[in-house]
């Protein structure tokens, strides 16, 4: 995972070994990467290469022994019992464990299931694309139980955007009614920022705006975290790289945004 983090971020960025090691402590490293030279992974055999951990680190000290001497004993009864709180429902070991191990992640999950459904149980082709018109699809909806899927037919917008899809569940017809998505949305286009301009802070990869920690006027210090971003599950702080002023602040919070565009923009 770290290894493919780190592989997606320099080929997005068109970086070399040399780039990251003349110009890595003006980037923002995936977070993954970040905590594995950090020691919380472990330690490899033979150390990390000093050089690149220091450029990756920006001086934050690494751990030197064994990360799991530093945490705290996991209590799984209130953990279950917050988990709860959340959900609403009876939660299984598997999910106080999954939600232990990763929190945002499972409640991320939480909040598809909550939406579509098991849609573990699709297969992937239908998963990522649906269903063409005359497919029929096999769902094992239980040990044993099988459902014959088929799409037969789409019917028309109606006018509170819904359509109805005709189906047939073991060849037994059925009606669906779902909210038509198929609608392009206009895409708003991002000030894109200038990679000669030290003060424009931009996306290095495309994804999701998970937080943005400053608002404009504030002073930040150099490290300091300006804005949390995501790309393909992959997390990234973004810091400033050297003492200023908040300018002007770009996004917000959910913002889909694309390598390049124009994040944060910084004062001297």
């Amino acid at each position: 995972k770290v290894v493919g983090d780190m592989a997606l971020f320099m080929v997005q960025n068109h970086l070399t070994e040399q780039d990251v090691l003349e110009r890595g402590h003006a980037m923002d490293f995936p977070g993954s990467v970040v905590e594995m030279f950090s020691g919380d992974l472990g330690q490899p055999y033979g150390g990390f290469p000093k050089e690149l951990q220091k450029i990756i680190l920006k001086g934050k000290e690494p751990l030197t022994v064994r990360p799991g001497e530093l945490l705290e004993p996991v209590d799984f009864e209130a953990l279950k019992e917050e988990l709860f709180h959340k959900l609403g429902r009876e939660v299984t070991i598997f999910d106080v464990v999954a939600y232990a191990l990763y929190p945002k992640v499972f409640m991320d999950y939480e909040k598809v299931a909550e939406l579509y459904g098991n849609v573990s149980v699709l297969d992937t082709p239908t998963f990522f694309y649906g269903m063409r018109l005359g497919e029929e699809i096999d769902v094992e909806i239980e040990q044993g139980k099988t459902l014959m899927v088929k799409l037969v037919s789409i019917g028309e917008p109606q006018p509170d955007g819904n359509r109805v899809l005709y189906l047939e569940f073991n060849g037994q017809p059925r009606e669906i009614i779902v909210k038509d998505e198929s609608v392009k949305a206009t895409v708003a286009q991002r000030v894109k920022g200038n990679r000669e301009n030290p003060n424009h802070i931009s996306a290095t990869m495309p994804g999701t705006v998970i937080k943005v920690v400053v608002k404009e006027g504030d002073e930040v210090k150099k490290g300091d975290s300006m804005a949390i971003t995501e790309a393909m599950k992959m997390e990234t702080t973004v810091q400033a790289p050297f003492n200023g002023k908040v300018k002007k602040v770009y996004v917000n919070d959910g913002d889909a945004i694309q390598t390049g565009d124009l994040l944060i923009e910084l004062d001297h």
